[in-house]
């Protein structure tokens, strides 16, 4: 599973506010557009009932009707929008706007004297209407007094339209804002985490050891740490150096001791023990010298140059059998750790197979490329013409001092070691039949 990149979940974080952030304020301007919207429309309703209320004609037997002052033409076209009715208290409709014809609607509404009534009502077609009726006396001559319902009504589809219109133009707005300001937020978090890409980059490049250590020129945020890490990573680099220094300076200062207690020692018994002592140091000398990958830093080794090297050496060590040795060593090839474990690795192999073939030899070096790892391990396969191991007998050999014929020179140390190497770098030794007819051992090395 790849996980996402810091700018990534920035960037995301910013995105929910921002979503969270424009949708409130939709929500709220849309408000305030639908309150300021329904305000105007009974502001318009008002001023229509007091246009009726002020044309209105006293008419025999108690009527009022809207006479010739009445200048509003939308009360009398078809579909205006617009719609009046006056009705008496007796429930006898006074007057009816032209504009009702076909509607379907009934605008007698009764309120109570002085009082104002907003109302909803839907035509024959379905579309609203907003309604506003009011309750006030007339009085006649003769001080008679009657009682009216003033009602005016009007299409509300307009203003659901200009209110859709609104929605969708903010929307569209706001919307086309955040993503300018996320495509700014984008290039400003990839600017500001610059020398982070830096710090993946040149970590990289020490991994692969293409660079020796963090450069210079960070921001203040991160000077302390790859200062740090460059500190951290020389004296990793010397106290490795210093360790294997004085490993080898302790075998060279054993070695000549057990030499010289070999050399006077009378009795086979400890002769024997003398010889045991030996091979035990030389072992854990060898084991704790190996260092199992490679200091942060460390270039890669290029196994052609080593293992062409190994075998003019083993050549000439082994003249008198006229050994045949083949390699087939990819140019890509390369030992992610030291020069060192390289070197004991395909040594106690290759000469492993010398002492043991007939005639022939051969060694393969190629990429090892595995999934999920970033750099490429290697892959060392030696075969030769000798008796071969047998099945049973391939995991004794990979123990310390194990041989299968005492009568062989050598310690019994050496695939043990090869085989240390590789079960520090996450890999193993195999051995099994090649196809030259004697053993083949296999060395898959991880690049961890």
């Amino acid at each position: 599973m790849r996980t996402r990149s810091l700018s990534t979940r920035l960037l995301a974080s910013v995105s929910v506010v921002l979503v969270l952030f424009f949708g409130t304020t939709i929500l709220v301007l849309d408000k305030v557009y639908r309150d300021l919207s329904d305000n105007a429309i009974r502001t318009r309703l008002e001023l229509q009932v007091s246009v009726l209320v002020s044309a209105s004609d006293e008419q025999a037997g108690d009527k009022l009707i809207p006479g010739e002052s009445l200048n509003q033409a939308r009360f009398t076209h078809l579909g205006s929008g617009l719609y009046g009715q006056i009705d008496r208290d007796d429930g006898e409709v006074m007057w009816r706007s032209e504009s009702l014809t076909g509607t379907g609607l009934n605008l007698a509404h009764k309120v109570a004297l002085g009082k104002r009534q907003t109302h909803f009502l839907r035509k024959r077609n379905g579309s609203e209407v907003q309604a506003l009726s009011v309750g006030l006396v007339w009085e006649f001559p003769r001080h008679k007094t009657r009682q009216f319902t003033y009602t005016v009504a009007e299409d509300l589809a307009p203003y659901r339209a200009d209110l859709a219109s609104f929605r969708e133009q903010l929307i569209g707005w706001f919307s086309g804002l955040m993503l300018l300001l996320l495509a700014a937020l984008a290039v400003l978090f990839r600017w500001v985490l610059m020398p982070l890409r830096r710090v993946e980059r040149e970590i990289e490049a020490i991994e692969t050891g293409d660079r020796a250590e963090l450069g210079s020129g960070y921001p203040r945020e991160l000077a302390g740490i790859t200062v740090n890490m460059n500190t951290l990573l020389r004296s990793e680099r010397e106290r490795l150096a210093r360790y294997r220094n004085t490993l080898g300076n302790l075998a060279h200062s054993l070695k000549t001791p057990l030499a010289v207690v070999r050399s006077l020692a009378t009795s086979a018994q400890l002769q024997e023990q003398v010889t045991r002592m030996d091979d035990i140091v030389s072992y854990q000398l060898k084991r704790a010298a190996i260092s199992g990958g490679t200091g942060l830093g460390t270039a890669p080794v290029e196994v052609a140059g080593v293992v062409e090297a190994l075998r003019e050496t083993l050549q000439k060590v082994y003249a008198d059998k006229k050994v045949a040795i083949e390699l087939e060593v990819d140019p890509a090839a390369r030992f992610v750790g030291d020069r060192g474990d390289l070197l004991e690795i395909v040594g106690n192999v290759f000469e492993n197979a010398c002492k043991w073939c007939r005639t022939r030899v051969k060694l393969t070096a190629q990429p090892l490329v595995e999934p999920g790892v970033r750099r490429a391990g290697l892959l060392l396969v030696v075969e030769d013409d000798g008796p071969g191991i047998a099945p049973e007998q391939r995991e004794h050999v990979l123990k310390r001092g194990a041989r299968l014929d005492e009568r062989v020179s050598g310690q019994g140390i050496g695939l043990s070691v090869v085989q240390d190497l590789a079960q520090l770098s996450g890999g193993r030794v195999e051995i099994g039949q090649s196809s030259l007819g004697g053993a083949q051992i296999t060395v898959r090395l991880s690049a961890t």
